[in-house]
């Protein structure tokens, strides 16, 4: 502990096959720093899959932990794979974490295997679209190198889920953050997008905020708002998307697939923004 995952994984079986995160280096980040990254013993987490076998035999979706489980070698994974299909033989996907590296790392061969294993749907942190917002979070890539990963996954038929998050460019970048973000989801759309509104637990603040040479200033509700709609504004992706600002995080949450329900979520936008529709109680949000 502590264990994350994506929201939507809340109702599959999580197996621990890492522990921590490799990269572990983004600034706005303090999931994984109290942890040292390595993957678990193969014995152990056999065992471990054993026992939880006996807890929940019919289990259907296994979502690999910790951090980023794509970065084991492939021939780990399919093992993992293997042992998971023999075990619950009503499975029907495995998903993981991933690093736009880790995809990037793997040839095409290795995705086909891993797809064939059943190991389909990768979540992905994109963070932002923007050279410069991405380079002050730390994230350790580019958005031309974002883009090749989630085109390298697709054309290998995974799935990507691929995060946003809102406010992380501040006021200064805001602008910069929305049109960089619909720009890269353009060139190269993930299956799935969600948005986080920024949120930086109070170990990661002060590392973060030294990044930006103390010139960061924060985005309100109504400049996340703002935000949001000019993100959405600029998005015409090539594949449609499933779309979903429903994490806890968020001030209003919306959910619809792009390009057809841009119209709507932007109609909802503005109705927020308006003051006819409520926000949700900064009690009611969090990670």
């Amino acid at each position: 502990m502590p264990l994350f995952r994506p929201p939507s994984e809340g109702d599959n079986l999580i197996v621990q096959a890492t522990l921590g995160c490799s990269y572990n280096h983004c600034s706005f980040c303090s999931m994984y720093k109290g942890k040292v990254y390595q993957p678990r013993d193969r014995a152990e987490l056999f065992a471990h899959i054993d026992d939880l076998a006996r807890h929940w035999p019919d289990a259907r979706r296994v979502f690999l932990a910790d951090g980023d489980a794509f970065t084991l070698p492939t021939g780990e994974l399919l093992a993992i794979a293997d042992k998971l299909h023999r075990t619950f033989p009503d499975l029907q996907r495995i998903s993981a974490y991933a690093t736009p590296l880790n995809i990037l790392r793997k040839s095409p061969d290795e995705l086909a295997e891993l797809k064939a294993a059943k190991l389909n749907l990768l979540y992905l942190g994109m963070e932002s679209g923007s050279a410069e917002v991405l380079r002050r979070i730390a994230k350790g890539v580019t958005p031309d190198r974002l883009a090749e990963a989630i085109l390298k996954a697709r054309q290998a038929g995974l799935k990507i889920s691929a995060t946003v998050i809102l406010g992380l460019g501040g006021k200064a970048w805001s602008d910069s953050h929305a049109d960089d973000t619909a720009a890269l989801v353009n060139q190269a759309p993930p299956h799935y997008l969600s948005t986080l509104q920024l949120t930086l637990m109070p170990d990661a603040a002060p590392g973060f905020l030294e990044r930006w040479d103390g010139a960061f200033e924060a985005l309100d509700d109504d400049g996340v708002l703002a935000e949001q709609r000019r993100m959405l504004e600029g998005l015409s992706p090539e594949y449609p998307v499933i779309f979903r600002s429903n994490h806890a995080s968020n001030c209003l949450a919306l959910a619809g697939n792009l390009p057809k329900d841009k119209a709507r979520l932007l109609a909802e936008i503005e109705s927020a923004q308006s003051g006819a529709a409520g926000l949700r109680p900064r009690w009611m949000r969090g990670l």
